[in-house]
């Protein structure tokens, strides 16, 4: 069971995430959206879209932080387990809160507000259930560990347990003694990665990289202008040609 969960769940889950995205972008170029639903409502979404994308930004930065860079790397620029562990908890529980506050106002939003509902789809509302359990499932496993419990150093079991699989070499043993909150937590994240190709999540890995290289839209103004023939209204003809004339 550990080597399932531990070493074959999260290489499928990453090989579905990347050929779910190359088949999307190669078959589905415009389902490629967030089906924005900013013309049907503006004075809720202001609110709860910049405090979610703030959240979701905050949070992923923390899980890089955390789980990419070693632990031996952030002692050697003068950076205690204790000040890390402080930082971390503090910074993590506030930006999944702001996550969670965000998408729960973006939920209530898209529920009670009738054009935004008649546009949410299925997968839409499966997306939002996998994606809060997620961000549930971390701020309990944080909570229960660091501020309730006694305290829970996850860069020496989790951290490099997600290391080892950019290597191929997993040991499912490391993330078989991390707590179990932490494990529920990962297990539904992996799931979340599986299931993202196929929302309006894919967006995330859109960048306007050609805006930089895009040229200049020219506008040209209708108002009359020295030098210009006389205008004619749509409902006015051609003009007439002098008789003899062509």
């Amino acid at each position: 069971m550990n080597v399932l969960l531990w070493t074959v769940y999260p290489y499928v889950a990453v090989a579905v995430l990347v050929g779910g995205l190359i088949w999307r972008y190669r078959y589905d170029k415009f389902g490629w959206t967030t089906r924005s639903s900013q013309l049907y409502e503006t004075a809720v979404l202001r609110w709860g879209s910049p405090l979610f994308h703030f959240g979701v930004l905050m949070v992923l930065v923390g899980h890089i932080g955390g789980l990419l860079i070693p632990k031996s790397w952030t002692e050697a620029i003068g950076v205690t387990e204790h000040a890390y562990h402080l930082m971390a908890v503090f910074v993590g529980t506030v930006a999944g809160l702001c996550t969670l506050i965000g998408m729960a106002i973006l939920i209530a939003r898209r529920r009670l507000t009738g054009p935004v509902f008649a546009a949410t789809t299925r997968n839409d509302k499966a997306m939002y259930v996998v994606l809060a359990a997620v961000i549930v499932l971390g701020l309990l496993a944080t909570v229960r560990a660091n501020i309730v419990g006694d305290g829970y150093d996850y860069r020496e079991t989790i951290s490099p347990w997600f290391r080892s699989l950019f290597v191929f070499q997993p040991d499912p043993e490391i993330m078989a003694g991390a707590p179990v909150g932490f494990q529920i937590h990962v297990i539904a994240a992996f799931a979340l990665f599986a299931f993202w190709p196929f929302t309006r999540l894919v967006h995330a890995f859109s960048a306007p990289v050609g805006y930089l290289t895009r040229p200049y839209i020219p506008y040209r103004s209708r108002d009359p202008r020295p030098g210009l023939g006389p205008r004619r209204r749509g409902w006015e003809g051609p003009p007439t040609l002098p008789r003899g004339g062509r």
